[in-house]
């Protein structure tokens, strides 16, 4: 009796954990947590020193076709919408975080790619740092972030990336 109740207690600590993760976690609505990591220029870059802007947070690598695939899309994005007016935000920029283990590689791919925006950080070797945080269980992930740090829209590929900052912008 004592172990049947010893596991129903069980399960209801972890109905609840799960439970409260669900409300917790990285969603539409809920404040992206915070990235702090040097930046390609050598310089410590943090994902609040944007707020005010809309920023596109991109988890990619350079070894990941799909994501290699993806990235043109995302540098028309910036360049149609770096100087744009949106509601509750002014500019558009990217925040890319590389989860690339070969800083060579990481480094190559931004400048074969044009990816011209100055806020890439990479997390060499330590990918579980903000896979954890931002639940990422594949490559490529973005989140879209209002000017207030806040999460809008998430896993926009393709043409839609453009088409949600289009809906954004000041009329």
């Amino acid at each position: 009796m004592k172990f049947l109740l010893g596991f129903v207690v069980l399960l209801c600590c972890l109905h609840l954990n799960i439970a409260a993760q669900s409300i917790i976690g990285i969603q539409i609505g809920n404040k992206a947590p915070e990235i702090v990591e040097k930046s390609i220029a050598g310089q410590t870059l943090k994902l609040s020193s944007l707020s005010g802007k809309i920023v596109l947070i991109d988890f990619w690598a350079s070894w990941c076709k799909p994501c290699r695939n993806e990235n043109p899309f995302v540098v028309a994005a910036y360049e149609k919408f770096k100087n744009s007016s949106f509601k509750g935000g002014t500019g558009f920029t990217v925040f890319s975080v590389s989860l690339d283990k070969d800083e060579a590689a990481w480094r190559g791919a931004v400048k074969d790619d044009h990816m011209t925006w100055i806020n890439h950080v990479c997390v060499l070797n330590s990918q579980a740092r903000y896979m954890q945080s931002y639940e990422i269980s594949m490559i490529p992930t973005n989140f879209l972030v209002d000017a207030n740090g806040v999460i809008i829209a998430t896993n926009l590929r393709g043409e839609a990336l453009e088409e949600k900052l289009n809906s954004l912008k000041k009329k």
